[in-house]
């Protein structure tokens, strides 16, 4: 599939699917307004008829009309003009994505890039839209799985000329949706199959498609490296624990790393915490996260040294306690054992970082404050925490600041204790509270995901976050690095893959 950024009169072209955007009062406007004279007022009276109401992203197909070129049109509602937003713009883009993944078109034009969004220019609705329309569309052919063969071309129609700014600002919109479809596709597959020898084979394939070096962490290792918890898993597990190194090095970058850890293992449900005793649910979800936002790294080509850390584990939950384990405290594979977290922190500080980020969820217990709307933030560092609250903010993916406790009482999970999930906030900030003791040497950010990692419900599938948050980070971070380009001369910038 490509999206390529055009300038044209939406009427004329002679599309598969032509897909309008139209607010429930007012006049229409745009491109839509230019199909509705073309077709004599026709188009008008579809949309009556269609009554979309005032709901953002309520769609309906309609075919085509006299004096358009498109074949079919899709009309996406946008709701009321004057209350119009990044929410209501995001949502009919997410309407526009949904119904083409059930549509057989192969060319398509969108035109909803031309709806201004208050405080927003042109080139954020232009990555927005690159980013969500990519989302959903790509197959990545993980180890052991096939990959889908699609062509697909959709035209991003924008209301004046094309600058380098457009262009590069959708090229990275559809580099992030890139990220987090790989993101949903890892962290959506069936937890046996997520095994730390399948992560370590992906991590592989990731590495030999983008020149990353990769290396996997084993027993010899963890002793090297004064690593006691890691080991200690290590040997309960019957070697089914592994930590990935990931590298992405430009030479054209200054500067320390930047490096990125997910988190991941396997989760007990507590509901049925006897009954599945033996059957621990892997946890994907800070893997995925991390490995969505070094593929869009790559993608883009940008001029960062990143250093992704992968923790895969075979039994056990890392729920959020943080003392180094001794090896007797590790009695099953499958009973609930201090985080390796800790050891992954204190083993980062040898690559002397400008910041380390790690993405887990440890605790589910931030999401009874903040639910799916916001992960929970927690820092070291005043003003890594402010930019990545910016960079939430413009990505979509929101983050909340909760504090580190210097004197909270100890987590019930250092002690080899399963915390319940409804324990609330505090028990969220004790976890995290215990990581920080861990991450003295750096400006250091936990981004707990229990909440926003997956949608809610019974059908829980994986949401892709924070891999829209990561990219904007490290976008932001290429940009700011004086007298250095933003993309390496490699860069892998194209429209599609």
């Amino acid at each position: 599939m490509e999206i390529i950024p055009a300038v044209g009169e939406a009427e004329k072209l002679g599309t598969e699917l032509l897909v309008l955007g139209v607010f429930c009062d007012g006049p229409l406007t745009g491109s839509a307004r230019a199909v509705n004279d073309r077709s004599a007022g026709r188009l008008a009276v579809s949309i009556a008829q269609a009554d979309l109401g005032e709901n953002v992203g309520a769609t309906r197909l309609i075919e085509a009309l006299p004096g358009v070129a498109a074949r079919r049109l899709l009309l996406v509602g946008l709701g009321r003009a004057e209350t119009f937003s990044e929410r209501a713009y995001r949502q009919g883009l997410a309407a526009v994505a949904k119904a083409l993944n059930h549509d057989p078109a192969r060319e398509i034009v969108v035109t909803l890039a031309e709806n201004e969004v208050p405080r927003r220019a042109l080139s954020w609705r232009m990555q927005q839209a690159g980013r969500i329309l990519a989302d959903g569309r790509y197959d990545f052919g993980l180890p052991d799985r096939a990959m889908r063969e699609e062509q697909r071309s959709i035209m991003l129609l924008v209301p004046h000329a094309l600058t380098s700014e457009l262009v590069a600002a959708l090229r990275q919109g559809v580099a992030i949706g890139e990220g987090v479809s790989f993101a949903k596709e890892l962290g959506n597959l069936p937890p046996d199959l997520c095994t730390p020898a399948f992560i370590a084979r992906t991590a592989s394939a990731m590495a030999s498609q983008f020149d990353f070096s990769v290396d996997v962490l084993g027993r010899s290792d963890f002793e090297n490296h004064g690593m006691a918890t890691f080991l200690a898993w290590e040997k309960a597990s019957a070697g089914a624990c592994k930590l990935i190194v990931l590298r992405s090095d430009r030479r054209m970058a200054a500067g320390r790393p930047i490096v990125l850890i997910g988190n991941g293992g396997a989760e007990l449900d507590l509901q049925h915490e006897q009954r599945l005793r033996h059957a621990p649910i892997r946890d994907m979800r800070g893997i995925a996260g991390v490995l969505g936002a070094m593929r869009t790294v790559e993608r883009l080509g940008l001029a960062l040294n990143v250093v992704g850390l992968i923790v895969a584990s075979e039994g056990g939950a890392p729920r959020g306690g943080c003392r180094p384990a001794r090896p007797k405290e590790i009695r099953s594979p499958h009973v609930p054992a201090p985080s390796l977290l800790a050891d992954v922190l204190s083993y980062a500080a040898q690559f002397s970082p400008n910041c380390v980020i790690d993405v887990a969820a440890l605790t589910r217990a931030s999401t009874a404050a903040l639910g799916s709307h916001a992960s929970g933030l927690f820092a070291n560092d005043d003003a890594l925490a402010s930019e990545l609250v910016k960079c939430g903010g413009s990505s979509g993916d929101a983050v909340w600041q909760l504090p580190l406790w210097d004197d909270h009482p100890r987590s019930s999970a250092m002690h080899g204790v399963e915390s319940d999930p409804v324990d609330g906030p505090p028990e969220a900030i004790a976890a995290a509270s215990d990581l920080a003791r861990f991450a003295t040497a750096y400006p250091w950010a936990h981004l707990d995901i229990s909440g926003t990692g997956s949608t809610a419900g019974r059908m829980r599938s994986a949401t892709g976050r924070p891999v829209p948050l990561l990219a904007e980070f490290l976008i932001g971070r290429a940009r700011a690095v004086p007298g250095n380009a933003i993309f390496s001369p490699r860069s892998r910038t194209e429209l599609h893959s």
